[in-house]
């Protein structure tokens, strides 16, 4: 039991102080794609070590579960957890936990079919827009242009997925920046962002007051981008992008004095136009190094007793 208590208390610590930690770091501006496997690993770890609470606690609290989970292990290893010592205590915790695990697989499948059911009414209205031409084979093309007044351009993922753009911003992007939107467009896809987007949406969505999944959904639809940006200025240069950016973005609104829902973008051009420098490739490689052993410090909790009594 104290091991569940250990691991509860492990996963709410670092829901509560990784926000923090990283809300203070300035490199996760400089390294998108880094600080984007940082929050991955540390959600997994909350998860895991609620998970892993859990599990113990239900061995606690019920013989059955007791003879599956350790069913293998000597004698010795099972004495050394102490599991019959809590066991009213045990069963309130592992059904509370197991409660919110039910929860979360809940808002992970509403939130699966929600963007499915948005993804088809967007592939039946471009359809509606832009309708396949005598012969034309769907799926024949990944490019769709529509005609339309507001320069835009977006990414629709899916079995058949599409980059959509408007006849207005072709008209306003020029020369190579048409080409840096394109790869910053194909960079979601390439690294599918989606992906990352409604997990963190899912996650916030059925936990609101857990800071480290607000923090992560916000995080996400933040880094992404910036991920996304370097993706495209890595081909076409920095300049390149931000005047791309600056011309599908300028009628919105975004580069005024008063707040708009897209106000990160006049963060992220001057993040273009001005870089700080990225960090070496080995404190690069120590972080992402760091961040893989993060979900390995609950199993190592978890494996402690056991160690011990072997040893």
């Amino acid at each position: 039991m104290l091991v569940s208590l250990v691991l509860l208390l492990l996963g709410a610590l670092a829901a509560v102080v990784t926000p923090r930690l990283m809300a203070r770091a300035e490199w996760p501006e400089r390294e998108p794609v880094v600080a984007l496997w940082v929050w991955q690993c540390v959600v997994a770890g909350v998860l895991l070590s609620f998970a892993l609470s859990m599990t113990f606690s239900a061995a606690a609290a019920w013989q059955a579960v007791r003879g599956h989970v350790f069913a293998p292990a000597p004698h010795a290893v099972v004495e050394a957890y102490a599991l019959a010592a809590y066991g009213p205590w045990s069963a309130v915790m592992a059904v509370l936990l197991a409660l919110g695990g039910v929860w979360t697989a809940a808002m992970l499948t509403r939130e699966i079919r929600r963007v499915r059911l948005e993804r088809g009414r967007r592939r039946a209205e471009l359809l509606v827009r832009s309708p396949l031409m005598p012969g034309e084979e769907p799926g024949s093309g990944r490019l769709v242009v529509l005609e339309g007044e507001r320069p835009d351009a977006w990414w629709l993922p899916g079995a058949a997925p599409r980059l959509v753009i408007t006849t207005a911003a072709l008209g306003r992007l020029k020369g190579r920046q048409l080409d840096a939107v394109l790869a910053h467009e194909q960079g979601h896809a390439n690294a599918r962002h989606d992906w990352l987007l409604n997990c963190s949406t899912a996650l916030a969505s059925g936990f609101p007051q857990v800071p480290v999944f607000a923090a992560f959904r916000g995080e996400m639809h933040r880094l992404v981008e910036l991920a996304a940006d370097d993706t495209a200025s890595r081909r076409f240069g920095r300049l390149t992008i931000a005047l791309a950016l600056v011309e599908l973005n300028e009628e919105r609104g975004v580069f005024g004095p008063c707040p708009t829902p897209d106000a990160q973008m006049p963060l992220r051009v001057n993040r273009l136009l001005a870089p700080a420098g990225r960090l070496t490739a080995g404190r690069r490689l120590r972080l992402t190094a760091a961040a893989t052993l993060l979900p390995a410090i609950p199993l190592l909790v978890a494996f402690v007793p056991a160690l011990s009594a072997l040893g």
